[in-house]
This record gives structure tokens, sequence and C-alpha cells, in this order.
């Protein structure tokens, strides 16, 4: 029997009991796995894999000898949550959306909850992703956070936890899109025989969002992308195709007037909503960095004027740091007057000296990572590292205080992955997407992210992570 040779973790997994038993939710799945066998999964992965090269499913990976492209590994036995499960999710992560936009609107506008010192301003404006140019800005509709992506995590106990919010330019969508059609084609018995909710309108409910930003009835819209170098370039041209809305550079762009428009073969053509995957201080070099070669001048004149929707609004980028994302159950209870549905890792603020003790004495037990890093870069996993690391980064601690978190290090849950010609045990999180236009839309899936080393916590793609389909029951 395949599963009985499936040796578990210490931690939950999320398709096998501490006992040996399947969960319920895998039942099918299981039973299948069984029937196949490894020799024809191990097949049917190949075939997966090239269904996603063919279809110029890549990203950019960057180091030390340049950047190259590469297929993100996929791993075809799904990650299955219950309908039950899911609704609960739903619920806090609409429930965290609402929060952290009454956040930023506050916070560029009347600072109440600094009033109130619920937060300081010191820690809001010592944020990288604060920009003071933004300051009583309304964006369109009061909406910040369009577009979110808010990494989950189980603990030992199988209780989800929010691991870090995504609000800038949250990315991978077009993975969870792209592997559902490629598991169709693997497993069409298992999409007949489970009831599981579908993805393919996130194209249609962002789109919709988009539009909901201008009073027009029909607005032009457009994808701003860095371009063609950029590591996630594939998911920009696949999202405008899927929307079939304009994919625009910098260089697409005009402002005239205080408007922006877009350069066709019939003249230049207004453009009402711009869905932008370009950092804040690189969109306009008039405002932000002077030496932006991938901005458009004028362009944030235009957007405070209101004459164009920006998507995520410019200033959203100080929700993303690790120090403010520590605050948002207190911006739950604050601004919803709610307890949160989904807690936060435990999180320690370097820059209190007492939780700055604690974590010093205990680098051996904590995750240590930069406010404001990415991609699995700036951190430290206490417990794995060398003593030569722990010191490095007790010296990086004690010189910016601010720049550092640290959190008890969580053995993330696991699901069966097919590793050579065997299956076994993974580390995975869970990012689900966020789309907030007249309503907040949670896409029933998300990318669930699979650490591809044994015994490894990173899941991030840049660390060599790879991906596995999602799917949510229906209730």
């Amino acid at each position: 029997m395949m599963m009985q040779r499936y040796t578990m973790a210490q931690a939950f997994d999320e398709m096998m009991t501490k006992e040996g038993a399947i969960r319920p939710q895998y039942q099918s799945l299981g039973g299948r796995l069984e029937t196949l066998g490894v020799p024809e999964l191990v097949k049917r992965k190949t075939r997966a894999e090239k269904a996603l090269f063919s279809s110029g499913i890549t990203f950019t990976l960057y180091g030390e000898s340049g950047s190259e492209d590469r297929i993100l590994p996929f791993d075809i036995i799904p990650r299955i949550v219950r309908a039950d499960e899911w609704e609960k999710l739903e619920g806090g992560l609409v429930q965290r959306t609402l929060a952290l936009n009454a956040f930023l609107n506050d916070i560029y506008g009347k600072q109440q909850i600094v009033k109130d010192k619920i937060i300081s301003l010191d820690v809001v404006e010592s944020s990288p992703g604060y920009m003071p140019q933004c300051a009583d800005v309304k964006p369109a509709k009061g909406i910040f956070t369009n577009i979110s992506g808010t990494d989950l995590v189980r603990g030992e106990d199988g209780a989800y936890m929010v691991l870090e919010d995504n609000l800038r330019c949250p990315s991978g969508v077009s993975y969870v899109l792209e592997n559902r059609e490629v598991m169709k084609q693997i497993f069409p018995e298992l999409f007949a025989n489970l009831r599981i909710r579908p993805v393919s309108n996130y194209p249609f409910r962002l789109r919709q969002a988009l539009a909901y930003l201008s009073d027009k009835s029909n607005p032009t819209i457009a994808l701003l992308t860095p371009g063609v170098f950029n590591s996630a370039y594939f998911e920009h041209s696949f999202l405008a195709q899927q929307m079939g809305i304009s994919l625009v550079e910098n260089k697409d762009l005009v402002v005239e007037n205080d408007k922006v428009y877009m350069k066709t073969i019939r003249g230049l053509k207004q453009v009402d909503v711009i869905y932008r995957r370009t950092d804040d201080t690189f969109i306009d070099p008039t405002v932000f960095r002077k030496d932006s070669l991938l901005g458009i001048p004028g362009i944030f004149k235009a957007y405070r004027k209101g004459n164009v929707a920006l998507a995520n609004a410019p200033g959203t980028g100080v929700a993303d740091d690790k120090v403010v994302y520590a605050y948002v159950p207190e911006m739950i209870r604050y601004y919803l007057k709610e307890e949160p549905i989904i807690n936060n890792v435990p999180t320690y603020l370097c820059f209190r000296e007492k939780d700055r003790k604690h974590v010093i004495e205990n680098l051996d037990k904590m995750v240590v990572k930069a406010a404001n890093g990415a991609g699995g870069y700036g951190m430290l996993i206490g417990p794995h590292a060398t003593q030569k690391e722990r010191d490095d980064f007790k010296e990086r601690i004690l010189t910016d205080p601010r720049g550092y978190i640290a959190q008890p290090m969580i053995a993330l849950s696991t699901a069966p992955t097919v590793i050579d010609s065997e299956i076994e045990a993974r580390h995975i999180d869970l990012r689900p997407y966020i789309v907030f236009g007249k309503d907040c839309y949670v896409l029933p899936s998300g990318l669930t992210r699979v650490a591809l080393k044994k015994g490894s916590l990173v899941v991030n793609s840049s660390q060599g992570g790879g991906t596995k389909d999602t799917w949510v029951l229906e209730s």
C-alpha cells in the first residue's frame, strides 16, 4: 500500500491524521492514488510539467550569475480544504482586508489611530512603504487594497494563522488558474467525483472590481507592467489577456492636461483605470524616484485629481511592513469592533526593548525576518543556523532594531508530495487572493506553495519551492 510507506513529519499533516487514517476530504483522492501507483503518478507529473512549460509558465530566478527563466516546480497531489474550514478563512480574510483598508485611509488622512495611541506615528513613518506624498489623497471609491494576497500557515494544532500580508503587487494567481487547468487534464475522474469550487471566474471578478473604480459605464482599463524582464511578466500578460484589457509599459502611456492616455494606432485614448504591477517609487519620476525609467511623468498628479484610478493605490506598501503587520489584530478591534477571526503568528518587535532582549536571548529558537524583506531573503531560521549566522543577526538587530521582527519557529503543516519515485511529506503554506471592489471576493482556492527540500520551511519559489493546486470543496 503506497500511503503506508508515507512518513509524516513532526507537524500537522493535511491528508493523514496522527493515527495514520486518511482525513475525510482526502478519501476519494487517497483511493485514486492507491489505484494509480507511484510510477503512473510520476508519469502524470511529467505530463503536467510539460503542459505548464508549453504554456510559458516560468518565473525569473535572480542569482549571482545573473537571471534565468525556470518552470515553477509543480506537484500533482492537490491540497484539499473542507467547505466549513474555507468559510471561516473567507470571513477572516475579508475582515483583515477591510481593517487594513480602513487603516490606510486613516494613516493618509486624519491619523486617528495614532491619536488614540494604538500605533505610533514613528512606526508608520519609519516604514519604507510609507509615502508622505499620499497624505490626504483619496483613492478611487476609498479603496487602497484592491488586490491582496495573504500568506497563511497552519501550526501543529492545525489552526490557521496569518504569516504576512501582501498588498503592493501580490503575484502568483496566474499559477493558481493554470495549475487548475492542468489538473483537470491529469485527474478528470476526480473532478467528476468531487465537488470542487471553480477558479475560472477570477479574471472576470478582477476586471469587475477594476471597472468599479471608474464612474464610467465602460471604462478603459490597462495593466501596467515594468516589462518583459520582470520576474512576473508571464502573469502580467496572462491576466491582461484573460481580462481582455491592454497590457502597457510606461512608453505606451502619456499624461496630458492631468489625464492619462494610451498610444494606439488610432491616436491617443484616455485610460480610466490602471492595474499597476510597478512599485510605488517607480511610477512617477517627478514625485518619487527621479532615476526611474519605468514611470510616467505626471501620472501621480492625474491620480491625485481623480482623473485615473490606480490599483493598488500608491502608499499601500506601508501595510506590507512586517512591523505594521503585528498591529493588524488591534486594527480589527479598533476599526471594526470585532475580534480577529484568524490570528497572527506571535510576533516580537525588536524596536521594543523587552522584545529585543527576549529575541537576542533566544535566537536559536526564533525565525528573524527583515521588516521589509521578501522572497525568503534576509531571514534567519535560528534552529537551523550556525552560531556565526546568529551572531551576525544579533548585530543587525542591535544596529537597526526597527528593521527586524522575530517569531517562534512554526512547524508548517505538511502535505504528501511526489519526490523522485516516492510520496513524501513536505511543508506548505497558502496564499489566498482577495479582490476588493463593490464587495470583497475571496478566490475559493489559493497558491499552495511547497518546500521541496526535505525538512525545509522556506516555500518561496526563489528558494527552490514549488506549487500545488488547492481544492476548496463545495458545502
